[in-house]
C-alpha cells in the first residue's frame, strides 16, 4: 500500500513541470511572440535537475506517519514508529519528487543573423536539431523555445 502511494505521488509530480517545446503554458496562449532567425551551431544532451517544492516531502511525511502510527501495538510505540515513519516518508517523498521532475533536455548553441550567439536549454521534444540547420527562436513572456524554421 505504501509503495502504491509513493508511485502515485511520483506520477502526479512528474506532470507538474516541463521545459518541453511541445508544451505551451496556458498563460502563453494567444500572446504575441517575437521570432528571430538563427542557425544551429551545436546540440548537446543535458539533464534538467528535478525540483524540490516540498510537496513530495510533505506528502511522503504524511503517508509515512500514518503508516508508521498504525504499525505500533501500544500508544507510545505507535507514536515513536509514527514519527520515524513520517521522517522516512518525507525523505522518500523528496527523492521521488526530484526524480519525477528531472528531465532530459538539449542545450542548443545558435548563431543569429547578426553574428551574435545564444545558448538555449529546452526539454527534448518531437523535433531533432542538427548543426547547420535553420531554426527560429520564439520568445513569449520572457521564455525562449527553438523550433525548425518553416520552409519558404
Amino acid at each position: 500500500m505504501k509503495k502504491l502511494w509513493m508511485w502515485g505521488l511520483a506520477l502526479m509530480l512528474a506532470g507538474c513541470a516541463t521545459s518541453s517545446p511541445d508544451v505551451i503554458q496556458r498563460g502563453d496562449a494567444q500572446r504575441l511572440s517575437t521570432v528571430v532567425d538563427a542557425v544551429v551551431l551545436s546540440v548537446r544532451a543535458v539533464t534538467v535537475e528535478g525540483s524540490q517544492s516540498g510537496v513530495g516531502a510533505a506528502a511522503g511525511g504524511a503517508v509515512g506517519g500514518i503508516a508508521g502510527y498504525g504499525a505500533g501495538s501500544g500508544q507510545r510505540e505507535a507514536q515513536v514508529i509514527g514519527i520515524v515513519g513520517a521522517v522516512a516518508g518525507a525523505v522518500a517523498g523528496n527523492v521521488i519528487e526530484r526524480a519525477g521532475t528531472r528531465e532530459e533536455a538539449y542545450e542548443l548553441l545558435v548563431q543569429l543573423k547578426n553574428g551574435e550567439r545564444r545558448a538555449i536549454v529546452q526539454g527534448k521534444g518531437t523535433e531533432v536539431f542538427e548543426p547547420g540547420e535553420a531554426v527560429i527562436l520564439i520568445t513569449t513572456s520572457g521564455k525562449v523555445r527553438v523550433a525548425k524554421a518553416p520552409k519558404m
